[in-house]
């Protein structure tokens, strides 16, 4: 458990030390600068970068903590517009001190047109997925400093990834992205994928995958060749259509996937308001585990509710025990309603949040998915709870509570008490 801690605490010494003000002096003008800077700064590392003159320094491979890699040190990055306006190099390399293994990835864009709105991206990446994620390729800059679920994971698989995609800004509002990719798949945990008479513990895969996000009431500035989001407006859609295809490239399976995801905010005051998550995924056709879907779980497997006492996630159901449940189609509605601070003191405003989440899923086939034992969401999963944030340092506590279809026989089983992690740059 103390791996969990001395992680956050890291962070949360790192942040700090960024956010320091600098000494101010009688030059007016001088403090006017050392202002902007910082604001840059600041925007710079929420998106996920320290800035550099050629290269900006990709903040999220730094130190990462999990079940099978334990501790993953790593460094990486993009190059920015110092070096060009034209094109973008990134790369990354990490390294697991517990599978004693590295990972890394190369890739690169050409700005295609004059307006940024359309790039071609190439990329190679060997390294670790979890079990049942299922990402969009329009998220690909979403960003946390700390990653409560990253922790607890430990249902990985192992892929070499080759691809090629097209990213277009079709309006200010919607951006596209179209990828072609072949990938080997070897899990690293007991599991074997029975299809037409053959058992698979490794396999290759061909998709091609056309994602959409759509933002309708957010507004965009073109700000040196790249749109900016300067007014975030609600509701937000993501869709995305994936499909396999076997025998082109030693591809093994067919399949197909649609996923869907709106996100939702009610503003009542500036620091109150409702968030309405709903996220929806179905595959059909011959999809191994490692391309199904989980429900965001974030409770580890242990026995008491101290030992499993870790931190809470934003959009994870932490009641809910990880490799609990897999399916092939599922839902998740959830809801945190976030009330205004309690102005205790200048430095202490605490935040209350009530937490209610709902989930409902099934599988087809299920007997086809060996070595490992899981259920299905067919009797729909709820779970509320609240959270008090920012009670020292960022830090707080939450308590959920899990009842319904999947409440379980001992009652200490159905509570996670975590502590939560809030920062604001």
């Amino acid at each position: 458990m103390w791996k969990y801690y001395l992680t956050v605490l890291c962070v949360f010494f790192v942040l700090r030390a960024q956010s320091q003000t600098p000494i101010a002096t009688k030059d007016t003008v001088v403090i006017q600068q050392d202002s902007i800077k910082k604001r840059d700064l600041l925007r710079q590392l929420g998106n996920g970068f320290f800035p550099t003159k050629y290269f900006d320094i990709d903040l999220r491979y730094l130190i990462k903590y999990n079940q099978y890699e334990g501790l993953r040190n790593g460094f990486g990055g993009v190059t920015n517009d110092g070096l060009s306006e034209k094109f973008r190099i990134n790369s990354y390399v990490a390294y697991g001190f517990r599978d004693n293994r590295f990972k890394y990835g190369v890739g690169g864009s050409l700005r295609l047109e004059n307006t940024g709105r359309t790039w071609l991206n190439v990329s190679y990446i060997d390294d670790l997925q979890e079990t049942g994620s299922s990402k969009f390729l329009t998220d690909k800059r979403f960003f946390s400093f700390f990653e409560p679920r990253l922790l607890n994971i430990d249902l990985f698989y192992k892929f070499i990834k080759q691809s090629v995609s097209i990213e277009h800004a079709l309006t200010p509002n919607i951006l596209s992205e179209f990828q072609l990719a072949v990938s080997n798949v070897n899990p690293t945990y007991n599991y074997l994928y029975l299809n037409d008479g053959r058992a698979y513990s490794e396999f290759n895969l061909s998709t091609a995958i056309v994602s959409f996000q759509y933002n309708p009431f957010s507004k965009y500035t073109l700000i040196k060749n790249r749109l900016k989001e300067t007014t975030v407006g609600f509701p937000k859609f993501s869709f995305q259509l994936t499909q396999a295809v076997s025998g082109v490239f030693k591809s093994e399976f067919n399949f197909s996937k649609i996923d869907f995801r709106t996100l939702y905010e009610i503003r009542y005051q500036p620091e109150s308001f409702t968030r309405f998550v709903l996220t929806a995924g179905y595959a059909h056709g011959d999809a191994p585990l490692s391309h199904l879907y989980h429900a965001y779980p974030n409770n580890i497997n242990k026995e008491t509710i101290l030992q499993r006492f870790s931190v809470a996630g934003i959009d994870s159901f932490e009641t809910m025990y990880f490799n609990e449940f897999f399916s092939d189609r599922f839902t998740t509605l959830q809801f945190r309603h976030y009330f205004k601070p309690f102005h205790i003191a200048s430095r202490f405003k605490p935040q209350l949040v009530l937490i209610s989440r709902f989930a409902i899923g099934n599988m087809n086939n299920i007997n086809k998915h060996q070595g490992i034992t899981f259920g299905t969401l067919d009797k729909g999963y709820t779970e509320s709870g609240f959270e008090i944030n920012k009670l020292l340092f960022g830090f707080g506590l939450s308590g959920t509570y899990r009842y319904g279809g999947y409440h379980l026989p001992e009652f200490g089983d159905n509570i996670a008490v975590k502590f939560t992690f809030n920062v604001t740059l």
